[in-house]
């Protein structure tokens, strides 16, 4: 028999789900985030193929960054005043056809990676729309004292799928490349379909108010003025734009380790390995006092196991790297985002999550090319071992520059 202690634990633990939009959500995330890893995985591969360069590994997460870039002061505005939902459910879409573009691109032949390199530009910019949507969107789906178990779901959605996506693009395009791109294109309509099946959410909206340069900048602004989500925001930014190694991971692959298609998609599972397990944990065990220190703790330590990733050539070894990799950052993740979406008025919301955005694809998309180009010049070792120290030394930094950030204790109230 259980005890009541017990079956309120397990209430908190699913808390978010008693909410059956925000399922719909999760489940959207959740089929969107897997097809986005297949193609990832085949592009990578794809393209290698192609050209044996690992520059070109970088130039895929450039192309796909630029728009949310040059775009940030539209895309966070859209969704602040034409709805979360339906942004997010038309930017679905268009990445459903980015994925079949690359389907057709297949089937009728490839000898250049410059038609993948233009589909993957468009997909960007579906992503620079489709991300502050989906971020701001999550607090008009649950209450306030549900939110912090709604992220750790939410992340857990993304990193399920971060684990069975690649092994799952691994052995599709180990098969047949159509038939990857093809699944891919599938499970991005039906995200699109969930999407749409969501009752239209309550938010704050400044419809009145004539788009102005004042508007479009309100996102920076406050961002500059709460140097708590500043130093958060900026934290991901510099940790992870020096230590990311995923772009390298078919160079791992193929040229260090000596794995195929399916060794890709091991590699590039491993790290939501890690990051599930901690994900399923911090929703029923929420982190309750220190998140300051917390996150900064577990940045350094994602520096560190990069570091050990970077040195090995031995499988086991790598794979375990790659998992604790994820796991300390899902703790950052966690805490980061936790911070962000409760800190923030909803009437800004979409348009802090734009700048967020931007930060975090310049920390992924910008960092694969930072390692791309570094890998090229010095070799991809030493690329990988350098962002790893780095990011060590950005946490450092950071707790120096941003005291109120290492002192904040708990994630739902400004203490």
């Amino acid at each position: 028999m259980t005890t009541a202690s017990e079956t309120t634990a397990e209430g908190e633990r699913f808390a978010a789900f008693r909410h059956g939009p925000f399922l719909r959500y999760w489940l959207a995330r959740f089929f969107g985030t897997f097809a986005t890893q297949i193609v990832s995985v085949s592009v990578g591969w794809q393209i290698y193929d192609l050209t044996r360069n690992p520059l070109d590994l970088g130039y895929v997460g450039l192309v796909q960054f630029a728009p949310a870039l040059l775009l940030v002061l539209v895309t966070g505005a859209v969704s602040d005043r034409f709805g979360r939902r339906k942004v997010m459910g038309l930017s679905t879409l268009l990445e459903a056809a980015c994925a079949a573009a690359l389907l057709a691109l297949t089937v009728h032949g490839l000898v250049s990676p410059l038609p993948i390199f233009a589909t993957l530009l468009v997909f960007g910019i579906a992503r620079a729309f489709f991300g502050p949507a989906a971020a701001s969107l999550v607090a008009n789906l649950v209450p306030a004292e549900d939110f912090a178990n709604a992220v750790a779901w939410n992340s857990s959605a993304w990193q399920t799928a971060t684990i069975v996506g690649p092994v799952a693009g691994g052995l599709l395009y180990g098969l047949n490349a159509e038939i990857a791109y093809g699944t891919a294109t599938v499970l991005m309509l039906a995200a699109a379909v969930l999407v749409f099946s969501i009752p239209k959410p309550a938010q704050a909206k400044e419809q009145a108010e004539p788009t102005s340069l004042q508007t479009l900048f309100a996102g920076f602004r406050y961002i500059w003025s709460e140097k708590i989500v500043l130093g958060a925001i900026s934290l991901d930014l510099f940790a992870v734009l020096l230590s990311g190694a995923v772009a390298l991971l078919p160079v791992y692959a193929r040229d260090i380790l000596h794995l195929g298609p399916w060794g890709l998609g091991l590699l590039r599972s491993a790290p939501g390995i890690g990051a599930i397990v901690v994900a399923v944990w911090l929703a029923g065990h929420p982190i309750r006092d220190h998140a300051g220190y917390i996150l900064l703790f577990f940045v350094a330590l994602f520096g560190a196991v990069t570091v050990v990733f970077g040195l090995s050539t031995i499988t086991w070894l790598s794979i375990v790297a790659l998992a604790l990799l994820g796991a300390t950052d899902m703790v950052s993740v966690y805490v980061r985002e936790t911070l962000i979406q409760l800190w923030t008025p909803d009437r800004v919301r979409g348009r802090v999550n734009a700048v967020n955005m931007v930060f975090v694809g310049a920390s992924n998309e910008l960092g694969e090319f930072r390692a791309g180009l570094m890998a090229h010049a010095f070799g991809t070792v030493s690329a990988v071992v350098f962002g790893g120290v780095g990011a060590i030394a950005v946490a450092g930094i950071w707790a120096v520059l941003f005291p109120a950030l290492r002192k904040v204790r708990r994630l739902d109230g400004r203490v």
